[in-house]
């Protein structure tokens, strides 16, 4: 079976990123046989040049390829590190979680039209937070490899619910 539409894929994998001056690459995460990336493929919840890269593909085939920024995570945006002021972060009784809001601590945050973000911290000062919007990957060039371990049919649930049920994918 093959790798196509409506189809659940399982693969083992290693991403590495390269220096954008040196080239050399740094391990960004790995998967293995008993922790395998799988999703249910042609549905927009993978960056699509991963998925067009491992069309066709079938059970213990490799892969090796890159993917430009641009073609991932987007490239870095200045426009996404903002201040937001240090009272959004105050509790009812006027205090700020210094455990939760320092340097370096990614936070669960909603913006005005209620979109969800994740966003870094970078600099606190007694005014406002510095944060990051932009997602870790950004701006960098992506480099998989890796075997596909498992292709077959997704069941008609999973493809009404748009991901994958049972071992190694969603729950209800």
């Amino acid at each position: 079976m093959i790798i196509e539409n409506k189809k659940v894929v399982s693969v083992k994998y290693t991403l590495f990123t390269p220096h954008q001056i040196t080239g050399e690459e740094t391990l960004v995460e790995k998967s293995d046989d008993k922790n395998p990336l799988v999703w249910l493929y042609g549905v927009g919840n993978m960056i699509p040049d991963f998925e067009t890269n491992l069309k066709g593909k079938k059970a213990g085939d490799t892969f090796d390829f890159r993917i430009k920024a641009a073609n991932a995570y987007g490239d870095y945006d200045e426009n996404y590190v903002v201040k937001v002021p240090l009272d959004a972060f105050r509790d009812k009784e006027g205090k700020v979680d210094s455990e939760m809001v320092k340097v370096g601590n990614t936070l669960p945050m909603v913006d005005n039209q209620g979109n969800h973000l994740q966003g870094l911290v970078k600099e606190i000062s007694l005014t406002e937070v510095k944060m990051d919007f932009n997602h870790p990957m950004a701006g960098k060039d992506l480099h998989f490899t890796g075997e596909v371990l498992e292709v077959r049919d997704a069941t008609p649930e999973e493809i009404d619910h748009g991901h994958v049920h049972g071992p190694h994918g969603h729950h209800h």
